[in-house]
């Protein structure tokens, strides 16, 4: 997924979460920048940080959204939260950033009409809450991390098929991760660990091509 980032030198602590929430930041100067660079597949977000001087960043966070070019993420310090009142966005988070939460809130910027509320994906007695992002197994709730949901929401969704670990790279992921195949198995075996070992085998491993769930 491609994110528009203002300003054009993010803080460290914004970079370090864009990488790691695994989407493509692509950083503009001005609200001009965010329709010019545009990609072809549109902006997932465009994430604008309120640092320096708050109303410039206020100014270009207003433009963007009332053109429409992309939905509107503020970043912002938690003492400037009292202009988020008159701020206009589709959300925001506050530093400092948690990776997990920037990347759940982008995605459900992405994707506002995915699902609705109360949409719930099962697999025997595993249930995942696609509005809040909780699973449970017999309605105990299980601690996933962010990419370990989408991991198993994803196999959820496609049960019986195989999938080889470049293709849940894309899918999942969004593009070629820079942690490679081996992102996948880690995610894999993390995600068997918390299912427990009753239920470890829902996650098959077809030798030499990728992994099948159910």
């Amino acid at each position: 997924m491609f994110v528009a980032v203002y300003p054009h030198n993010p803080s460290p602590g914004l970079a370090r979460a864009l990488l790691q929430a695994g989407v493509r930041p692509v950083p503009v100067s001005d609200a001009a920048g965010v329709v010019d660079l545009e990609p072809e597949e549109g902006w997932a977000a465009a994430v604008i940080e309120i640092n320096g001087d708050p109303a410039v960043g206020l100014a270009v966070a207003r433009r963007v959204h009332d053109e429409g070019t992309a939905p509107v993420l503020i970043c912002a310090a938690r003492t400037d939260t009292q202009m988020l009142g008159d701020a206009v966005c589709d959300d925001f988070v506050l530093t400092p950033i948690d990776a997990g939460e920037l990347a759940a809130r982008i995605m459900r910027l992405a994707r506002p009409d995915s699902t609705d509320a109360g949409e719930v994906l099962s697999f025997k007695e595993l249930s995942l809450d696609l509005a809040t992002y909780q699973a449970a197994l017999e309605d105990n709730p299980i601690d996933l991390t962010y990419m370990e949901y989408e991991l198993l929401r994803f196999f959820v969704a496609h049960t019986g098929r195989v999938w080889s670990r470049e293709q849940l790279l894309s899918r999942v992921w969004g593009y070629d991760y820079f942690g490679g195949a081996r992102t996948v198995d880690v995610h894999v075996r993390r995600l068997r660990a918390k299912l427990g070992e009753e239920r470890a085998s829902w996650i098959t491993t077809v030798r030499s091509v990728g992994y099948r769930f159910g």
